[in-house]
C-alpha cells in the first residue's frame, strides 16, 4: 500500500469529522484491482469503489452516501467515465464491506450484472 501512494497511485478517501477519521473508502482505476467481475470496457475509462468502512459509532448517520458521493466527485475529476461497484443485498452474510445494493440504487446505479452468488455489479455513467 505505502508503495501505491508513495508512486502517486490513486488507493481512496478518507472521511473527516473534524480532525478525526471516521470512515473510508478504497477507489481507484478498475485496473488496479485483481479482477472483480465487472464489464470488459477498453475504451471507457471505469473506476471502482470496491471497499468502504464507516467507524461503528458514526453508522447510521448518512456518513456512506456522503462518502460514496466523495467518491463519485473524486473518479469524475479523475477523469473517469464510469464508476463500478460491487454491493450485497442488505441480508448477506458477507462481502458486507462493499456496500449496500439499495443505496447505490438511491445514489443513481444501475444493475449491469453479477460477481458470484452475492455481489451485484452496478455503475453509474458519470459522462
Amino acid at each position: 500500500m505505502r508503495n501505491r501512494i508513495v508512486g502517486g497511485q490513486p488507493v481512496g478517501l478518507l472521511g473527516y469529522r473534524g480532525t478525526d477519521p471516521v470512515a473510508w473508502c478504497s477507489v481507484a482505476p478498475r485496473d488496479s484491482y485483481r479482477p472483480l467481475g465487472g464489464l470488459d470496457d477498453d475504451e471507457r475509462k471505469v473506476w471502482s469503489l470496491v471497499c468502504m468502512f464507516v467507524k461503528r459509532e458514526f453508522r447510521g448517520a448518512g456518513l456512506g452516501k456522503e462518502l460514496i458521493r466523495a467518491a463519485i466527485q473524486h473518479s469524475r475529476l479523475q477523469g473517469a467515465d464510469i464508476l463500478e461497484v460491487y454491493p450485497v443485498d442488505p441480508e448477506s452474510p458477507s462481502y458486507r464491506f462493499m456496500g449496500f445494493v439499495p443505496t447505490f440504487q438511491e445514489l443513481g446505479f444501475k444493475e449491469v450484472g453479477r460477481a458470484g452468488s452475492r455481489r451485484h455489479v452496478m455503475r453509474l455513467d458519470l459522462r
